[in-house]
Order: C-alpha cells, then structure tokens, then sequence
C-alpha cells in the first residue's frame, strides 16, 4: 500500500493504528493487513498442540493447509507473560511459503522457541475428518502432542 501510494510503509502502520482505534476490524497478519470479516467462515475451530524444531516448521505447516485446515494462529504458554499468541493466517501452499520466506529472511524466531518447541495452533476446519486428516499427518511425523477440544 505504501508503495501505491507513494508514502512510507510508517504512515500506513499509523493510519491502520488509527483505523483501528476508531473500531475498524482490521489485522495485522504474515500476508500483511487484512479485515477480519473477510476470514473463512468454516465449520468448526479446533486446537492442536504440536512440538517440533525450527527446521520442521514448514513440514508442520504444509501438512495442515493440504489436508485442509486453515491455520489462524499460534500460541505458547510463556512463565511470564502467560498466553502469547501470533496471527497466522495461513490457507495455502503459498502462504506457508511466504512465511518461511520471511521467517528466514528476518532471522525472527518462532514463538515456539520460548517453550522448547510446543505450541499450539487454532485450525478452521470445514469437519471433523478434515482435522482428523490434520491430526493423523501430524501424529505420522511425530508432531502432534495431543487432541483438544473444539473452541
């Protein structure tokens, strides 16, 4: 948007920041800012708590999109601050790709990375086989932790 319209990315952040000030539902995502209204309005969301290394990442991504979950977020339980969770926002192939792009070109870590690698993700999922599929990939790789209820 910056480059659109010819001011620095600066003013866009403040003028999202006032937008979003006034009751604006817009969020910050990996993708850039999107409107809330605009996410998936699947079925069902689902937690699933996972743990794996950095390198593993994008495996843990790619299997979740493809068996055809919408993965909205990220959450760790940190000693401290308690609940830490980060917008995902992550539907496609080419969205986990971009991700990883960016993740390693930042050098940023992962949430996970607080609590030794186990996190949580919240999925939208259309059904229940779909996060079954979900859970099953996961648990082939030896991701998945546990199964948690619907939210």
């Amino acid at each position: 948007m910056a480059h659109r319209f010819g001011v620095s990315r600066q003013v866009i952040v403040t003028d999202v920041a006032i937008l979003r000030a006034e009751g604006a539902q817009i969020m910050a995502t990996p993708q850039g800012y999107t409107a809330i209204s605009r996410a998936p309005a699947l079925v069902e969301r689902k937690l699933i708590a996972v743990k794996h290394t950095r390198a593993q990442t994008e495996d843990e991504l790619m299997l979740m999109v493809q068996n055809g979950a919408y993965v909205l977020d990220v959450i760790v339980e940190h000693p401290i601050y308690g609940q830490i969770t980060g917008n995902l926002f992550l539907r496609s192939e080419e969205d986990v790709k971009r991700f990883i792009e960016a993740l390693n070109e930042t050098g940023a870590s992962l949430l996970s990375s607080l609590t030794g690698g186990v996190h949580l993700h919240t999925l939208a999922v259309p059904n229940e086989l779909t996060y079954e599929n979900v859970r099953l990939a996961l648990a082939s790789r030896g991701y998945l932790l546990e199964e948690h209820k619907s939210i």
